[in-house]
């Protein structure tokens, strides 16, 4: 088994940024996914918005799409894109809340650093506004469901 070769890495080993110059511009989509699991009293609070840190969901949004249009800052060697849109949806279950967030730009890589992004400080959002009446919730499932390229 052949060991991959890393776009990060130079010949030496050393952390770089991707040249990306040569690429063409295209659209591209990036749609990434994660889960908050909460216990079922703290899931009937945040149907009735009524936790105490106020509109955790719509929070949550907000962050969401402003850590999207951050990644570049998050993340070391992430290209800073132009983003055309940042969507981010949750589905309130019995268990706890999924995370959806969809991002794309025309741009010369892709966007799904920024699609994680945003699914991640959205789970971390609903972490914080809720961590005082649930202090076992687990996020994770964070992961990358699509990514297109036109």
């Amino acid at each position: 088994m052949s060991v991959p070769e890393f776009s990060h890495l130079d010949a030496e080993g050393t952390a770089r940024m991707v040249d990306v110059g040569a690429k063409p511009v295209q659209r591209r989509l990036a749609i990434a996914a994660g889960f908050v699991e909460c216990a079922p009293a703290t899931v009937q609070a945040l149907r009735d918005k009524a936790l105490p840190k106020g509109d955790v969901l719509t929070v949550a949004r907000i962050a969401a799409i402003q850590a999207a249009k951050r990644t570049d800052e998050l993340i070391p060697l992430c290209h800073g894109l132009p983003l055309d849109k940042v969507d981010v949806d949750f589905e309130v279950r019995d268990d706890g809340v999924a995370i959806r967030a969809t991002s794309s730009t025309s741009a010369k890589t892709g966007v799904e650093m920024e699609a994680l992004t945003a699914v991640s400080v959205a789970a971390l959002t609903i972490y914080d506004m809720c961590k005082a009446v649930d202090k076992g919730m687990i996020i994770g499932g964070i992961q990358v469901i699509e990514k297109i390229k036109e």
